[in-house]
């Protein structure tokens, strides 16, 4: 069967992670998310001066798309206490009370349920975000997708960027302002590999 190139990503902090399907078939169909080649990542600003980046690298979930119907949703989940900013004091710090808290809240999640597509392919990801145990709407724009049999796996694989920009105030992490930027960057970058 001849296959069509389209979207598939997810998430995200999760994505989250979409999936490119056959224009032709109307069934959904499920990736799930290849942590190998997950990266949720960050930005956030180190007193006016630079830019502090980190990473979370346990991630897992699935995507669900229906290209046919244009819909789908996503269930990513990340553990916080994988966070690595290539600095283990200062994983420590943000893994501590003062921010992530990651012994009350272990489990950054995005739930997606409404997929915007431009064309054929999907263009916007809205879903909760529920980061230091406060759920908040969040939509993930989508860049640099693409599908197709996986060079090594040969199966179908998806991949694709994701990005938002959220302030950390709003999930109850207020400490260290003016310190720390209140304003963060959200990246996820994320393959998938279809089920069966």
């Amino acid at each position: 069967m001849k296959t069509q190139p389209l979207l598939s990503s997810a998430l995200l902090v999760a994505g989250l992670s979409l999936g490119w399907l056959s224009t032709a078939q109307a069934a959904p169909e499920k990736y799930l998310i290849d942590n190998s080649h997950t990266y949720p990542y960050f930005e956030i600003t180190h007193l006016g001066w630079s830019t502090t980046r980190g990473l979370f690298s346990k991630t897992s979930g699935a995507v669900t798309v229906d290209f046919a119907a244009k819909t789908g949703s996503a269930e990513i989940l990340i553990d916080a206490a994988s966070l690595d900013t290539s600095f283990e004091k200062r994983d420590r710090h943000v893994r501590s009370e003062d921010f992530l808290d990651v012994e009350k809240y272990p489990t950054i999640s995005f739930k997606a349920d409404k997929f915007d597509f431009d064309g054929e392919k999907v263009a916007k990801v809205h879903g909760q975000l529920t980061l230091h145990g406060v759920t908040k709407p969040v939509t993930l724009t989508m860049s640099q997708f693409k599908c197709g049999e996986h060079p090594m796996a040969k199966k179908p694989y998806c991949a694709g960027d994701a990005a938002t920009t959220l302030k950390r105030s709003d999930f109850g992490m207020t400490g260290y302002q003016g310190a720390v930027g209140d304003e963060v960057k959200l990246f996820i970058s994320i393959e998938a590999a279809r089920e069966g």
